[in-house]
């Protein structure tokens, strides 16, 4: 296609661990064993290991290490992924030069090893054929202060006892008498092994007792731990520098997502934000911001389109709520210019009734197949709770802009549109604004009411700020504006006190970040106005949610608002039939079900199913039969309709005609046994 190209939009990325299980590479087929204990030992992150090791499919590993590889690749849009060529040119390299004084390949060498992990080193020198010292090399790198590492370092290698390979060597746990072919002085003096090295290799003699430029151990009469400490650095460096975010996700979206996007996981920041609206409804405000947003270039349009497939599970790991949304974005060049360099930011709100949850949201990018997750527990208190303070929404300016007609906008405080970011980093030329809701004070509690705002800097209390409940008009929610300009960049913790009676009632908090930086690119916000809180569409919705938690006499008011509102929707119409099935109250279905059949345009099947079984319990048998035989006609044969009908003929005392519709269900579904007996006996009565 003519000028299609993919763009990654990426931004900064942040690091979550945490992961532990025990599991055994002995499974492993061969070309994984090597690749895992060979190719990649000295890179993968023990997370990523323990990952690698759940997986029980070829197909599974060829992912992950997919995966694996992309997550390491420092030019995504490039058809070579730089790092793994360069990785396994090490090896190469490795297994070339530094296998040929040792019985172990090259890159299982200290030096193999120390070059696969950081490449050539920018100067080598060289003490060989000395009678005093054993064969040394001193290797010098600098510029690999992006990796965590000192400006410029050494790491010197030497051959032990004169033969064999060469070892890594550390000022402190070997000393510079371990240098030396014969040192008959105290073994824990190393000044004066250093002094003997000093008179006969004076080159040498400095980096026997510190590897790091300008560090004068010798002053301190032995080595110091800055060595060692470097050592452990350079060993873990290829752990430091990835994300291992990823493979635990890898580990639980595998069987989730499609198979194209399971080796793209990116990171994400998230917000998640809990409000009660005017009618009682509470809602959850959610917020992701991608590493990247990928799109699709033809011509001078550039697109994309994300799904969003959301859960929300109770204790008892019931699906209370799912929901399902697809993004389209198109952009034109200036568009696309003025956010190519901001976080795309997806906003977006939904009712839930009081309980405990687990909240998970999918992204998936139809064009990268790329995909991220929100995950977050929620708590929504209800009325038993008699006074509530909601968590706080840190944001970076605001602006009265209340919505037309009542609607709602996601992450609104009333008649306030906060303007924030997911990782709550601040510039000293922002505002810190922080809104919250407070439910449940009485007239008399607010009316001598107060709110502290307590600023924390590093650990230690650094401001407080004192205010009168009355002193904000717009209860229950409350927004306040706190310039940074005068507060030093550090990490900071804000908390806010209701203080009732003198006594502080309730408290919520969060952190935020104040950067030494001049700018930070901000997001750019996808979301839509939604209905007002009292909108029938949101009695449906939490009338669903307390039919799924097992609460149907609840969900039942509910159900029928949002019915008599619009009976015409087949959602409305079907689940409230199902409601009234379960409570057994089979006359209230067929008036709601009915007219879903005599439309143009056929239901869905469960409604011929449902609608049927309520007249088939009413006794009312050869309707039933009819609307089984309609669904049929619509849907195609199906073993419930048939089995269903089936049981109606069978009631009506026909068994031949119950018979054979059985033994259709049974030509469609053999593994019936159920049915096949009834049939076997139908057949015997003959």
């Amino acid at each position: 296609m003519r000028g299609k190209r993919i763009f990654a939009l990426t931004l900064a990325v942040f690091f979550l661990a945490g992961f532990s299980f025990t599991a055994d590479k002995k499974d492993l087929p061969d070309r994984y064993r090597k690749w895992l204990d060979e190719e990649v030992i000295y890179i993968i992150s023990p997370l990523e290991k323990e990952v690698f090791l759940q997986l029980g499919s070829d197909r599974e590993r060829d992912l992950f290490i997919e995966a694996f590889w992309k997550h390491r690749d420092p030019t995504l849009n490039s058809p070579e992924n730089e790092f793994r060529t360069e990785h396994y040119k090490r090896i190469q390299h490795a297994n070339h030069f530094f296998g040929r004084t040792s019985p172990k390949a090259g890159w299982r060498t200290d030096r193999g090893r120390i070059h696969i992990i950081l490449g050539e080193a920018n100067d080598i020198q060289r003490f060989e054929g000395k009678s005093q010292i054993y064969n040394t090399e001193v290797w010098f790198y600098q510029g690999l202060t992006q990796k965590g590492l000192p400006p410029g370092f050494n790491l010197v290698f030497f051959q032990e006892g004169g033969t064999g390979d060469y070892k890594l060597y550390s000022p402190l746990a070997d000393g510079p008498q371990a240098l030396m072919t014969s040192y008959f002085g105290d073994q824990s003096d190393y000044i004066a092994a250093y002094q003997a090295i000093l008179e006969f290799e004076p080159q040498l003699a400095p980096y026997t007792l510190s590897l790091i430029p300008g560090e004068n151990a010798a002053v301190m009469g032995r080595p110091t731990m800055s060595s060692d400490i470097l050592i452990n650095r350079v060993e873990g460096t290829p752990i430091r520098e990835i994300e291992e975010k990823y493979a635990r996700k890898f580990l639980e979206y595998k069987d989730l997502v499609e198979v194209e996007y399971s080796a793209n996981f990116i990171d994400s920041d998230s917000k998640v934000f809990v409000t009660r609206e005017p009618s009682g409804l509470s809602f959850v405000h959610y917020a992701i911001e991608p590493v990247r947003l990928s799109v699709n270039q033809y011509e001078n349009k550039f697109y994309s389109t994300l799904s969003l497939n959301g859960t929300v599970l109770d204790g008892e790991d019931r699906t209370v709520y799912q929901f399902e949304k697809s993004i389209p974005l198109e952009f034109d060049e200036n568009r696309m210019k003025q956010v190519s360099h901001r976080p795309l930011s997806i906003r977006d709100m939904f009712p839930l009734i009081p309980g405990e949850y687990r909240l998970t949201v999918l992204v998936k990018n139809e064009v990268s197949k790329e995909f991220t997750t929100l995950e977050r527990k929620l708590v929504i208190p209800g009325d038993e709770v008699p006074l509530q303070m909601t968590s706080l929404l840190l944001g970076f300016r605001t602006e009265i802009d209340p919505p037309s007609g009542n609607r709602l906008r996601p992450f609104q405080a009333g008649r306030y549109r906060i303007y924030f970011q997911s990782k709550r980093v601040f510039l000293q030329t922002d505002d810190l604004v922080v809104a919250f809701q407070v439910h449940g004070l009485t007239p008399q509690q607010q009316e001598g009411a107060q709110l502290r705002f307590d600023m924390i800097r590093d650990g230690q209390p650094w401001r407080d700020v004192t205010r009168r409940l009355s002193d904000y008009p717009d209860a229950p929610n409350f927004v306040d504006r706190f310039p940074l300009k005068d507060f030093p960049p550090a990490h900071y913790r804000v908390q806010v006190s209701l203080i009732v009676d003198g006594r502080e009632a309730v408290t919520s908090s969060d952190e935020f970040d104040l950067t030494y930086a001049q700018t930070i690119p901000r997001p750019w916000a996808y979301s839509k106005l939604l209905a007002p809180s009292d909108h029938p569409v949101y009695a449906y919705v939490t009338g669903m949610q307390m039919f799924n938690t097992g609460r149907p006499e609840e969900a039942r008011d509910l159900l029928e608002r949002a019915y008599r509102t619009h009976p015409e929707s087949a959602d409305f119409s079907l689940n409230l039939a199902r409601l009234y099935f379960q409570l057994k109250e089979y006359a209230l279905v067929p008036p709601v079900l009915k007219p879903l059949t005599e439309r143009t345009e056929p239901p869905q099947f469960e409604v011929y199913l449902l609608l049927g079984r309520a007249y088939q319990a009413l006794g009312e048998l050869a309707p039933a039969i009819e609307i089984f035989d309609l669904g049929m006609t619509h849907h195609g044969l199906s073993t419930n309709l048939l089995n269903a009908a089936g049981e109606c003929y069978f009631q009506l005392g026909k068994p031949e005609e119950a018979r054979v519709t059985w033994e259709k269900s049974l030509e469609i579904n053999p593994d019936q046994p159920e049915i096949k007996k009834s049939v076997d006996a139908l057949k015997e009565k003959k």
